[in-house]
């Protein structure tokens, strides 16, 4: 569950100073949401799928049974 802070907060906050939990949070979330979304939800779930692009992507912090925490090329 995600504990952090809320959409009225970081809508302050620019989009590089967002933790990776609170990226990855309202990105899920606004994906899920995309057919209900007007123009300035859009706007805003891009604006969060811009930065998770510059920052490489979203990254584990822990394993899992299946993955570890880095990418394993073969």
């Amino acid at each position: 569950m995600y504990v952090g802070r809320d959409m009225t907060e970081l809508g302050m906050v620019p989009k590089n100073e967002w933790q990776d939990s609170e990226l990855a949070f309202f990105h899920h979330s606004l994906q899920q949401m995309v057919p209900y979304l007007n123009s300035e939800g859009v706007t805003i779930h891009k604006e969060i799928v811009k930065e998770i692009e510059r920052r490489g992507g979203l990254h584990r912090n822990e394993a899992t049974y299946t993955s570890g925490t880095d990418p394993t090329i073969d």
